[in-house]
């Protein structure tokens, strides 16, 4: 009885390291393959993302697109390079949308959508779980 009372005392800190652990990914900004940017800055993928500019550094148009609300990966995304929140993304982009100035980029339904989507798009740039970038696509950026 000893033994299974220090166990089970134990376990809720073992769950929350591993939960801890795991809830941080590598972020990968992948683009498509023939894209001619070598990299992009946090801050231009800031300015991507936050509609500031609809070009590439080099100058070619950039679609973005996003993963669905509610991801942790996008949760993290936001918070480490756009320094915001999901709830001040979504006031941010209504605000935009309300006053005909922009468009929020597209909403894919996770990282394998957003992979297979932006490798088929020379336009495309989107974020993935760095562990899923194959070939298909062409990473800009590693947000650790």
């Amino acid at each position: 009885m000893r033994s299974f009372v220090k166990i089970t005392s134990l376990l809720p800190g073992v769950i929350l390291a591993m939960g801890i652990s795991g809830a941080h990914a590598e972020i990968a900004l992948i683009a498509h393959p023939g894209n001619a940017e070598k990299s992009l800055t946090s801050e231009q993928v800031k300015q991507i993302f936050l509609g500031k500019t609809g070009n590439f550094p080099a100058g070619n148009k950039v679609v973005p697109v996003d993963q669905k609300d509610g991801d942790s990966l996008k949760n993290e995304f936001y918070t480490k390079v756009i320094q915001k929140d999901p709830s001040e993304i979504k006031a941010y982009w209504s605000k935009l949308v309300f006053a005909g100035k922009g468009t929020p980029p597209s909403v894919l339904n996770g990282d394998d959508e957003v992979k297979a989507w932006v490798a088929k798009n020379p336009d495309g740039l989107g974020y993935i779980n760095k562990k899923l970038v194959d070939g298909s696509v062409k990473v800009l950026l590693t947000i650790p």
